[in-house]
């Protein structure tokens, strides 16, 4: 089975221009959503990862079944005011201005080595804002891991130099 023919493309969503890649049919298909899993582990297992890294909302999705099968922690980063412990914060720029994502302070021991996981690879902004406070715990980014990329958006410059890992690009 081919996964991309589970993602449905809608036209104008969420404004008027985007054509929006919606991942709930491949969410809902059981072969469909274990093979998407599956392919993600098959290339990250055995690469002494301790943790993943899921990014808020979507990623974690992925990030969770990821991390139980290649026998890793789970972390999330959340959208602000979402984690209630010391976190410490980054932000980064949008289109029409700012964003910010969060980490709890003690998430990740110096050294340790993490996979960043998200359903969507656009302009980088929210893999390159979890970069930098990955850096700023001592983490080591192994790899970055996406379901889609969207490639005409040159995320990729974002977080360069990185092991990227997409199953499927428009």
């Amino acid at each position: 089975m081919e996964i991309e023919a589970l993602i449905r493309a809608i036209p104008d969503f969420p404004i008027s221009g985007i054509l929006f890649r919606d991942i709930t049919p491949l969410l809902k298909d059981k072969q469909g959503f274990r093979q998407a899993i599956d392919l993600f582990v098959e290339r990250f297992s055995g690469r002494g990862i301790d943790h993943v890294v899921g990014i808020e909302a979507r990623g974690y999705i992925f990030a969770a079944p990821i991390a139980y099968a290649i026998g890793a922690g789970f972390i999330p980063v959340r959208k602000p005011g979402k984690l209630p412990h010391e976190r410490l914060t980054e932000e980064y720029a949008l289109e029409y201005g700012t964003n910010s994502l969060e980490i709890h302070a003690d998430a990740i021991t110096k050294g340790e080595r993490v996979l960043v996981v998200d359903d969507v690879l656009a302009t980088g902004g929210t893999a390159g804002a979890t970069a930098r406070l990955l850096e700023r715990l001592g983490a080591t980014v192994e790899a970055y891991a996406f379901l889609i990329e969207l490639t005409a958006l040159r995320g990729r410059e974002a977080i360069a130099g990185a092991d990227i890992v997409t199953l499927i690009s428009y």
